[in-house]
């Protein structure tokens, strides 16, 4: 069986981003990456968005950028803007295309379905999938969301609306959001917080047909596109062993109090192109010990205190755009930190320490 420097487990979004910024650096002309992926064809399956914090490689695959975003609970609604740091959304099928058409052209770049059609003993893997059973005790964010297409202009295709609370709870935390790429077409999604045991959660289709039709007004309607995932808010509990290296969320690229994960991936990707030669022994990447002590609070908080988190994300809200964007993108200082802390409930976060 054929041999290869470099092999990718998973060709989904952190594969194929590795394997994108491997080939742009030129890492893969005396190199040969095998990319494992079971999937039968690329289309469009995801919709990953993030606000721009700094420069990516895909931004031909931006479906659309936003520079308004509000957040809406029963007591109301706040509005924030930043033409700094603009809201995008990437069209997946379009990210495929592009990084499959590039690496088509280099010889050294070949796909299998199972790494066993290959010998991976003397490799440097790179792996982005889960082992393992699923663990739907724990703290998932899941969700559902359809594109619509009306046939009147509707939305305000200048603001997106990136939380809406008002919505049946069920004990957990649950929130609408609406991306609007254009005034007749957008995107709405039914997220949960929550675990992945409890299937009274899981009506989406319900849940969708009643936001759009009472919460939105919307009568008339067809649907373009469907999209459904779960994101695992916790760390993955398997360690990086010799010659394996996790990326994306196996790696620990999700931001567990957002979910983000799209913009973290391509960090990841550029750190690891430009030391691919010493990957081995230079410093472990991660998003930083300081987001993830605050996410593990935070997150105890949204475990113990369901019922408050909507006012809880609606108050961090009322920061200033930049302190609030630069936060939830792990690019925050210890002064912006401060500004989000403070407009937290102190009692019920200090419990969460103990």
């Amino acid at each position: 069986m054929k041999e290869f420097d470099y092999i990718i487990i998973g060709g989904g979004c952190a594969g194929l981003s590795l394997a994108y910024e491997l080939e742009v650096n030129d890492k893969l002309k005396e190199k040969s990456l095998a990319i494992i992926e079971t999937r039968e064809e690329y289309k469009r399956d995801k919709t990953w968005s993030f606000w721009r914090v700094f420069n990516h490689n895909f931004d031909d695959c931006v479906i659309k950028s936003w520079n308004n975003f509000t957040i809406n609970t029963s007591e109301g609604f706040h509005e924030l803007s930043n033409k700094s740091f603009p809201y995008q959304s990437i069209n997946s099928e379009k990210f495929y295309k592009k990084i499959n058409s590039k690496l088509g052209l280099n010889p050294n770049v070949s796909f299998f379905k199972n790494i066993n059609e290959i010998n991976s003993k003397n490799s440097l893997i790179f792996n982005s999938v889960f082992e393992g059973e699923i663990d739907k005790s724990k703290l998932w964010q899941h969700f559902q969301g359809i594109e619509i297409e009306t046939p009147k202009n509707i939305f305000d295709d200048e603001i997106v609306n990136l939380m809406d609370f008002n919505c049946d709870q069920k004990n957990d935390v649950h929130f609408f959001y609406t991306l609007p790429f254009s005034k007749n077409k957008a995107l709405i999604e039914t997220t949960w917080l929550s675990n992945l045991e409890d299937q009274n959660l899981m009506d989406y289709d319900l849940q969708l047909e009643n936001y759009i039709k009472n919460n939105l007004g919307i009568k008339s309607y067809k649907i373009n596109f469907m999209e459904k995932g779960a994101i695992p808010l916790f760390y993955p509990s398997f360690k990086n062993k010799n010659k394996v290296i996790n990326i994306g969320s196996a790696g620990g690229m999700t931001r567990l109090s957002t979910g983000y994960t799209f913009l973290n991936i391509q960090e990841h990707s550029k750190y690891i192109a430009k030391n691919i030669d010493k990957i081995e022994r230079v410093k472990f990447f991660n998003l930083g010990k300081k987001y993830q002590f605050l996410d593990k609070v935070f997150l105890k908080v949204l475990e113990n205190y369901p019922e408050k988190m909507p006012m809880i994300f609606f108050n961090m809200f009322k920061t200033s755009s930049n302190t609030i964007i630069k936060f939830l993108s792990n690019k925050s200082n210890i002064f912006e930190d401060l500004k989000i802390i403070s407009k937290m409930p102190k009692l019920i976060f200090i419990k969460a320490l103990l």
